[in-house]
């Protein structure tokens, strides 16, 4: 601190004209300026309550004055009423301090890709008449950090007439694009006040859970983008596990940097900017910024070097991952409005996801609660609602996220897509749902739907299972949207297989026959998929099942293999977790049938360890087989 203020006392005997009393600093915004104000975090809060001081004490020293923002956390006078007459605000994204003001009409919504608001500044589109900045103080050669908010302050600074800035020994001095000289500026106040902070609210068992949902689909060496929020903290504290993960993102939160001291990103993978975390800003608490000072393995550029989609395509493996307020059944999502209520604002995911879109190997996760307000309603949609600004097209979207699973969209076509978002929507929206998809022509209109708990997705049953061979499969109950894969895997399979599994000479597969397979009471019946991941996707090469029998408590078991992985074990471990599964329940054995010729199924059964009882009848054995103690 001794050598900060040795430092400034130097700067206010070289630079005199630059220390004034504020008062004359503010004389000099004319009638009708346009004012930027610094992002976030980085919000020069002294500045923005002297000039409210001062424009209430001189109130016709200002009128009309445009305000620029991108997100405010702090004060924002600007945006009163009893300021109407001086000052309109301009948010280029919507905060919680704004947002009534703007939904009223009393300030402004730009709506715009972050990407691309340099470049209205640059060429003088939107003219920035004076800049209200904040910056670390300067070193032994007069240079200045933007630390926490570089984005599009940096723009702004470039092209103001009169810059004014708020020199605060707070701000953390930050590599990267973020310095500007002494000279840039015309005004200095020096002022030193703890940064603004953004803590989100704690994460919670729901928050938790879409987290681990989203981390099963982050790889080792990914490169990611996280938004802010207790999600994104809970998916990055569930990423434990992985190795060589990279950074480049809009926003450096606490959560990452938490991945960087672990060592858990180290940006040795990345294809751009190897070895280094970037992003522009910074939303997080003072130990995230003292981490931040002085750090080389981060850096902090312009907003339209991080968010070009351009630049975000470049990176291999680049997984973005967001949010959003709501999405419909077909994968549009809107993050910016609630119907007609402007809400946030269109911001940096769009530029991301697609530019993930865009990258090889890149993949886009949408993550949100399946809820709002207190779950009386449902995030997923049969429409996005009027009026609500659709940011993400249905095109953008991979990946959909919320506390019940993960829906896969890349891809697939309407009737699929709406089939795996209502399988991840909270169960009591269910049913409205298909009636409403049914209504739209969006999926079969004899859908069939087991509403209530026995229909509800058992997740607990999922499991990774090694076989004797050596073969890793992982078992999963059936999903009411795996229709499409299993209409694939029954096609796939040989007319010798279908015969034995089926005890029939028919062999095609129509979607009322399907349903069977897919939608099923799990307290009465299950459907176990076995899948092998190959080439970086899963590959379903078996299927097994039972039904219940009640009046002897005995159930019905059958199960198939693909047969290019029949003769791996892969049908015995079937079988033994499908015991396993029926000895839970209390059931005392399985029945079958099991054509005389299929030797190896009757090897199985005999090979499992039952007692079996059995008959034959027109080429049929009839078994019966009792679970031994």
């Amino acid at each position: 601190m001794e050598r900060t203020q040795r430092i400034m006392t130097e700067m206010q005997q070289r630079y005199p004209d630059k220390f004034v009393p504020e008062q004359r600093v503010f004389e000099k915004i004319r009638r009708g300026a346009h004012l930027f104000i610094g992002t976030g975090c980085g919000e020069p809060q002294q500045l923005v309550n002297l000039l409210a001081e001062y424009v209430a004490t001189h109130p016709k020293s200002v009128f009309d004055a445009e305000v620029f923002h991108v997100w405010t956390l702090g004060v924002a006078p600007y945006a009163n009423e009893k300021f109407e007459r001086n000052f309109r605000h301009n948010s280029f994204f919507i905060g919680d301090n704004t947002r009534e003001a703007v939904n009223e009409g009393l300030a402004d919504y730009t709506p715009i890709f972050l990407s691309q608001v340099p470049d209205l500044f640059q060429r003088g589109f939107i003219p920035i008449d004076v800049a209200l900045v904040q910056a670390s103080p300067p070193d032994r050669n007069g240079y200045m950090s933007l630390g926490v908010s570089v984005d599009i302050t940096k723009a702004a600074v470039e092209k103001a007439a009169l810059v004014i800035c708020q020199v605060n020994s707070f701000m953390p001095r930050v590599h990267g694009d973020t310095f500007i000289h002494v000279d840039d500026v015309d005004y200095i106040l020096y002022f030193n006040e703890p940064l603004l902070e953004y803590r989100p609210t704690i994460s919670d068992e729901l928050a938790d859970q879409i987290g681990k949902y989203v981390a099963r689909l982050v790889e080792d060496g990914d490169t990611i983008q996280v938004g802010y929020g207790s999600i994104p903290n809970a998916i990055m504290a569930n990423l434990g596990d992985r190795r060589h993960l990279g950074v480049h993102t809009e926003l450096v939160s606490d959560g990452i940097v938490n991945l960087i001291k672990k060592g858990i990103v180290d940006n040795s993978m990345k294809t751009l900017d190897r070895g280094k975390t970037v992003a522009t800003f910074c939303m997080g608490c003072a130990e995230t910024y003292e981490f931040l000072d002085d750090n080389p393995s981060i850096e902090f550029r312009t907003i339209d070097y991080t968010n070009n989609p351009l630049i975000i395509a470049q990176q291999r493996n680049m997984t973005a991952i967001n949010s959003a307020l709501e999405i419909d059944l077909t994968g549009q999502a809107s993050a910016e409005s609630l119907g007609k209520v402007f809400y946030s604002g269109i911001g940096g995911q769009a530029d991301f996801m697609r530019g993930a879109v865009m990258a090889t190997g890149g993949k886009t996760i949408l993550a949100l609660p399946s809820t709002a307000e207190q779950g009386e309603v449902s995030r997923i949609l049969p429409m996005i609602r009027e009026g609500a600004g659709v940011t993400l097209s249905r095109g953008d979207v991979h990946y959909v996220v919320t506390e019940y699973g993960i829906a896969y969209l890349h891809g697939k076509n309407v009737r699929e897509r709406a089939m795996e978002l209502i399988a991840i929507a909270d169960p009591k929206f269910r049913p409205w749902l298909i009636d409403e998809a049914k209504r739209n022509n969006m999926i079969y209109k004899d859908q069939a739907f087991i509403p209530g708990k026995s229909g509800e997705y058992p997740e607990e049953l999922e499991q990774f299972r090694g076989t004797k061979s050596g073969v890793e499969v992982l078992f999963r109950p059936v999903k009411i949207s795996d229709e499409p894969i299993l209409k694939d895997f029954f096609y796939s399979l040989s007319d010798k297989s279908l015969y034995r599994r089926f005890v029939s000479t028919r062999q095609d597969m129509p979607h009322d026959r399907l349903q069977e397979f897919v939608v099923i009471d799990y307290t009465q019946e299950i459907v176990i998929l076995a899948f092998l991941e190959e080439d970086d996707k899963e590959t379903l090469v078996g299927l097994g099942q039972y039904s219940i029998n009640t009046g002897t408590h005995h159930a019905e078991v059958a199960f198939v293999v693909k047969d290019e992985f029949q003769n791996r074990g892969i049908g015995t471990e079937l079988l033994n977790y499908l015991t396993q599964m029926a000895k839970r329940q209390g059931l005392h054995g399985f029945t079958a049938e099991v054509l005389a010729e299929n030797k190896p199924m009757m090897h199985l059964f005999e090979e499992a360890g039952f007692d079996i009882e059995r008959s034959v009848s027109s080429g049929v054995y009839e078994l019966t087989m009792s679970f031994r103690d």
